[in-house]
């Protein structure tokens, strides 16, 4: 939400590779704003239902979708057979991540859906 006018003034970019394996070199050298997703599970057949591990396509719509690209996240996901997936997954998270006015609140929200699903 906070995003929106960033994204449309400077645009929005993913990293394609593991962060496992990031080196902080690296991570030295990109510029911008850092944001970390939210937790959202992967709808992907890859890591299908596994929490956190989102394919690059799936970064980046729901980056998309919480600053309020919705229809630019449709339209991307809409390349892959499986990306109406990662939105129904995640419909109610995405929807309540929106809603934030900054990033601490989309923390807040996620220490939320975290302690629910623990429970």
């Amino acid at each position: 939400p906070a995003d929106k006018e960033r994204i449309a003034n400077f645009g929005l970019a993913a990293l394609d590779f593991s962060w496992e394996h990031a080196e902080k070199p690296l991570l030295k050298n990109v510029r911008g704003t850092s944001r970390c997703l939210p937790y959202l599970i992967a709808g992907n057949p890859v890591n299908f239902g596994c929490p956190t591990k989102l394919s690059t396509a799936e970064a980046l719509a729901a980056a998309l979708y919480i600053a309020g690209y919705r229809q630019e996240a449709f339209k991307l996901l809409s390349i892959f057979k499986w990306g109406h997936t990662f939105i129904e997954l995640n419909k109610t998270m995405l929807e309540s991540y929106a809603k934030a006015k900054n990033s601490s609140e989309v923390v807040k929200i996620q220490e939320q859906i975290i302690s629910h699903l623990q429970s």
